[in-house]
């Protein structure tokens, strides 16, 4: 995990702090931008058990080179311990406690090298929410018990490999690094990854409408 933990970090460092590559970025956001929108499932390790963690995320992507913006991610697996709860005459009994998270995150995603096929890039994120425990399996954001502040920072790498102009696969392999939860026991720091099925919807459509105003003016389907 500390290897994967470095080589994320490394990177990132390597690609994004470039002073040239910045400049370069500059110009690429003063440019043309489409919608990016995503909805995800990734694996991760809480406590050294498998973990999944779904999630929705918006924002531009600039001339297939850096796409920017927002997200909300929150848990799916039902990972849960013993726990003591007191009920309504303040006694305590003994009850499951459910581990959940969720949190906002502000991303960026730096493409490094393109070709007409593949694609490399480094993805960061920056997230901030809480974790807490409740004790009903059902993902709610209320009764809440022992919330804690959460703060992650994500910084990975990414492939991805384009079939048609319009359909694709990829693969992620990042490190979540996060403070320390003083109530909350689950280790959440690990490496995280993803295998993607990729479909953009926008060069589907200029294939299936070329003639249409909006294929006209944003279009045609380019690798």
């Amino acid at each position: 995990m500390r290897v994967v933990a470095m080589v994320c970090l490394l990177l990132a460092g390597t690609f994004v702090c470039s002073a040239q590559y910045l400049d370069s970025l500059g110009d690429v956001i003063r440019g043309k931008a489409n919608i990016d929108l995503r909805y995800e499932s990734r694996w991760s390790f809480v406590n050294n058990s498998l973990y999944t963690i779904n999630g929705v995320r918006v924002g531009a992507a600039f001339e297939k080179k850096l796409r920017l913006g927002f997200g909300f991610n929150w848990n799916k697996t039902k990972l849960f311990s013993i726990g003591q709860s007191a009920d309504e005459l303040g006694n305590l009994q003994t009850v499951n406690r459910y581990f959940q998270l969720g949190y906002f995150l502000m991303y960026a995603d730096v493409v490094f090298h393109r070709t007409k096929r593949w694609q490399l890039s480094v993805p960061i994120q920056v997230g901030l929410g809480s974790t807490w425990y409740q004790t009903k399996p059902e993902y709610s954001l209320k009764n809440r018990q022992s919330k804690e502040f959460l703060l992650l920072y994500e910084p990975g790498i990414s492939v991805q490999f384009k079939v048609t102009r319009w359909v694709g696969a990829g693969a992620d392999v990042a490190y979540r690094f996060t403070i320390k939860n003083n109530q909350i026991s689950e280790k959440l720091a690990s490496p995280t990854y993803a295998l993607k099925f990729l479909l953009w919807v926008d060069q589907l459509y200029f294939l299936v409408f070329p003639e249409s105003e909006l294929s006209k003016r944003l279009g045609p389907a380019a690798w």
